[in-house]
Order: structure tokens, then sequence, then C-alpha cells
């Protein structure tokens, strides 16, 4: 079942974070169908948090999508090489999103596994790191403002009733986000602990 509108606009971001692990991102692409189960996400919330695009509650015409109504898709290109994916949440003019950083796959291996270059289907190098994942599922900067609650959309975010125990799930510190402050140290990051789709760090 794709998740509902409610799940999206809820306005506490990190608590959606949390809860998209072990829901399922699905995409389909000229027939070429992928999915994998979220293992690992990010929380960013505007205005307060110096590692959002959207600090200060800023609108430029690529987080112009961060102040959209929850449910939408926000694909940005990260170095210019990787394409990173986030799902909006809460409600118009609240800029919240959360990156999804690795997910186990479970449809569409194939696919994943030619988009990526790769040929070991059992290697968490295949959809492990935000910029795999989506090239693993073939999303691009494309498919950015997509709203993912439409039934049409080719990408959405599934509850396949997987349940995930509180002691299963880690947080820490998010990546990549030193610039911005104290923000930094702030435990919006999440994992599921068992699996080994997620990036590994030191001292985790």
């Amino acid at each position: 079942m794709r998740l509902p509108p409610a799940f999206y606009h809820r306005t506490d971001v990190v608590q959606i974070a949390r809860e998209l692990l072990g829901k399922v991102l699905v995409t389909e692409f000229d027939g070429c169908r992928t999915a994998g189960m979220i293992t690992e996400t990010e929380a960013y919330r505007a205005p307060d948090d110096r590692a959002c695009h959207a600090f200060g509650n800023r609108r430029t015409q690529r987080t112009e999508v961060m102040f959209a109504q929850g449910g939408h898709a926000y694909v940005y290109l990260c170095y210019g090489i990787h394409h990173l994916f986030n799902v909006v949440t809460a409600t118009e003019d609240v800029a919240h999103a959360v990156l999804i950083r690795a997910v186990e796959p479970l449809e569409g291996v194939e696919w994943m596994l030619e988009r990526r270059k790769m040929k070991n289907p059992a290697s968490p190098a295949l959809t492990t790191g935000p910029g795999a994942l989506a090239q693993a599922l073939g999303i691009t900067t494309r498919w950015t403002a997509q709203n993912m609650l439409l039934s049409d959309s080719p990408v959405w975010i599934e509850d396949r009733g997987i349940e995930l125990a509180d002691a299963s799930i880690a947080e820490g510190r998010r990546i990549g986000v030193d610039y911005a402050g104290e923000c930094a140290e702030w435990p919006w990051r999440f994992w599921i602990r068992e699996s080994k789709y997620y990036k590994k760090m030191f001292g985790v």
C-alpha cells in the first residue's frame, strides 16, 4: 500500500525519518520496476537547521519544492555527479525533508546491477549511499518535484507491513554536514542495526 498523505503531512520530520525505515521505495521507469527496503535516512528541517538547503527559509529554484506539501520528491545533484533522493514532508510552506541514504534490494536487482555497472547482487555497495541507491533505482533530477501521492507516479513509497523493534533502530549524527556548526551534532540519522545496507562510520 502506498503511503497516504497523512504520513507525509506531519510536522515532526525526525519522527518521519525514523518511521521511513522498513518502508519500501519503488520506481517504475520504462517498464523496469525496482524496489528496495529503506535502511538509512537523515532528517533536515528549515528554518533552524544549518545543514538544510532551506536554512533560514531560503527559497531558490532548487529548494522551492521543499516548501511544497509533503509527499513530493526532492532530487538534487551533489558535486555535479550524484543524484540524491529526498522525501518532502510537513505542510505547504514548511521546508522539511528526509534524505534516503540506503535501501536493501527487493525487486528488479537485474536493473539495479545494469545501472550501477556491477555484477555482484549481494554487494552492499549496490544500494548503500544516497547516490548509489538513486542510480540503482533510476532516480535523477528529472523527478524532482514529482508528487508521489499521485496514483500514476513512477516513484513512490509503500508500507508492506515490515515491523521494526525500537532496539533495532540506531541513530547518530548526519554525514557530510560538518559545516553546519552545532547542527552537525544533531542525531538525525537513522539506520537498521542488523542491516548491511548503511554507511559504516568509525566508532559506530
